[in-house]
């Protein structure tokens, strides 16, 4: 079910290679069918090899590129990503408030697959206080579900326990990301009154550059579409899946997962 004109929007860092960030989640929200808009928190100078610099944007043009875009078009829904400071969380929170969104997807970028710190130390507590707090969903991968509550994670039944802290902070739902743990892939969705599980085969392909940014969009795309919670996670999940699966090498390091594998006639 694909609608165009369903505008979506992602709040999130620019990635130079293309495999993750803003622009890995505007390929998304095309693959899945709706119209991508974006605001660029911050700049980084990375490839498939890792993340080497990062210049974060002034509040005043995050401001006004939230601004520019709600009051024209008002996205179905939104999805913020890495927001790496104090100040930008506070900012994108003040906008939020002002031009508010019922599907608000927040991923919580904190370190980058080379092991990047995209999230200042003390920008945590804002993140956690103020911005989590407003979200529909949270969507943390175990890293930083740790990160978050302080509390390790070795088993699914500690994905369970973490996720219900997460969700004592105020989100409607927490998806908490297993692929870090050994075996099969294993998600959990938690909710007041929802408990899923989302299991399936490991795809063992070493091109996973921004998997996160991806199922975060892919479900900010589905809630636009008007898919339920659970719909909207199942669907999202075998999206990445498949786009895994086809990930192809680019580059030396890392590669991207494939977008657009449902159009590839090859």
């Amino acid at each position: 079910m694909r609608n165009y004109k369903i505008p979506t929007l992602t709040i999130a860092g620019s990635d130079s290679s293309g495999g993750a960030g803003v622009q890995a989640d505007l390929k998304t929200f095309s693959a899945i069918g709706t119209y991508g808009m974006s605001v660029i928190t911050a700049i980084t100078a990375q490839n498939t090899e890792g993340v080497f610099d990062v210049e974060e944007l002034s509040g005043k043009i995050i401001k006004g590129q939230i601004k520019a875009v709600c009051e024209d078009i008002p996205p179905k829904a939104i999805k913020v990503g890495m927001v790496s400071s104090p100040e930008i969380i506070l900012d994108i929170v003040e906008s939020l408030n002002k031009y508010p969104c019922e599907c608000l997807v927040i991923d919580p970028v904190m370190i980058s697959k080379s092991g990047y710190s995209l999230l200042r130390p003390e920008a945590k507590e804002n993140l956690i206080k103020y911005l989590i707090p407003m979200a529909y969903i949270v969507t943390p991968n175990i890293p930083e579900a740790e990160e978050i509550t302080g509390i390790k994670i070795e088993t699914a039944e500690d994905m369970k326990k973490v996720g219900e802290k997460i969700l004592e902070l105020g989100p409607k739902f927490v998806l908490m990301k297993g692929g870090h743990l050994d075996g099969d892939c294993v998600d959990v969705l938690i909710g007041k009154d929802v408990f899923e599980v989302y299991q399936c085969e490991r795809v063992h392909r070493k091109n996973t550059h921004g998997t996160g940014c991806t199922i975060s969009s892919a479900i900010t795309s589905h809630l636009a579409l008007g898919y339920d919670i659970k719909e909207s996670v199942k669907l999202s999940k075998e999206y990445i899946t498949e786009a895994i699966r086809h990930s192809f090498d680019i580059g030396h390091g890392v590669g991207p997962v494939h977008h657009f594998y449902k159009f590839n006639k090859n």
